[in-house]
């Protein structure tokens, strides 16, 4: 782990739900969930967690199968890897902890735990923030050709096992990097750091495959369980953002997306691409409080 974030935030490994998870906790006050998103690891918040920490207790893992959490093997159903249970995973780990009720805020796949989270273990999720996303079954239901060329991962990474993990494998710097940069402003907008943190995890062949495997269950599984859970809405307050540049500004109502699923929406558009956390990590925080985020 590199020295992105103060002395004061200490680093943790807690089994919980089956697993052992990798957690960042530091900042004093209510607890604070931050979940990060593909390809990356919890070092993600290291721009913002200074300031959030000013109010909350922050809470930030590596997602099952990324970074230094533990990585399951994939099953033929792909359920190891569902929204499901990685939502489980990070209930657990705020029970562990000693938090019943906290806040929540998902970037990416994060987002999409986060909102699973918010459906399974809704008297526990006090207020919630999705990133730069909108719904899993709204993508697939709409995918046309300008987010199907833009998002080629969903349905690259969703193919058997081995041909994504032989692909990436063979230059996991490369397809990372490449990544990083186009989805945002470039490789310019992240720390260094941060960089070679994401790069030292994702040259682990158990964090490709298991990354394989969340794209896995979102094409089927986590289709089936929001099927399943068409009619349920988010109840606690829903903060929506998402990145003026990017393609769910381009290609989505992104708001209006989420009014479907959620019952108290509100949130806009941030300067920035997809990684509003590092591209864009005071204006998020401006927009979260605008939100009702009761933030410093």
């Amino acid at each position: 782990m590199t020295d992105l974030f103060p002395e004061s935030f200490t680093l943790h490994r807690i089994q919980a739900n089956g697993i052992t998870q990798a957690v960042r906790v530091g900042g004093e006050g209510p607890p604070l969930l931050l979940l990060h998103g593909y390809p990356q690891t919890h070092a993600c918040w290291h721009r913002m967690a200074p300031h959030l920490a000013k109010t909350h207790t922050l809470i930030m893992p590596d997602l099952r199968g990324y970074g230094a959490s533990d990585k399951p093997e994939g099953d033929a159903e792909h359920r190891a890897y569902a929204k499901r249970t990685m939502a489980a995973d990070v209930a657990a780990l705020m029970t562990a902890l000693g938090h019943e009720t906290f806040e929540v805020i998902g970037h990416d796949r994060g987002g999409r735990v986060t909102h699973r989270l918010c459906l399974d273990h809704a008297r526990r999720v006090t207020r919630a923030a999705v990133l730069d996303i909108v719904p899993t079954h709204t993508i697939f239901a709409t995918l046309d050709r300008a987010v199907g060329l833009a998002y080629y991962h969903w349905l690259f990474l969703a193919q058997p096992r081995p041909l994504p993990e032989t692909l990436i494998g063979a230059d996991p710097d490369f397809y990372l990097e490449w990544k990083l940069g186009a989805w945002g402003t470039g490789l310019s907008a992240y720390d260094p750091r941060a960089v070679e943190e994401y790069r030292a995890a994702y040259r682990d062949p158990a964090c490709i495959h298991a990354t394989c495997e969340d794209y896995r269950a979102a094409a089927t599984v986590d289709l089936a369980d929001d099927e399943a859970d068409a009619d349920a809405r988010i109840a606690c307050p829903l903060a929506v953002l998402w990145g003026a540049n990017g393609l769910m500004e381009k290609n989505y109502d992104v708001l209006e997306t989420w009014r479907a699923k959620a019952a108290d929406v509100s949130g806009r558009a941030v300067a920035g691409g997809h990684f509003l956390p590092e591209e864009s990590p005071a204006e998020t925080i401006e927009a979260l409080k605008e939100c009702g985020f009761a933030l410093a």
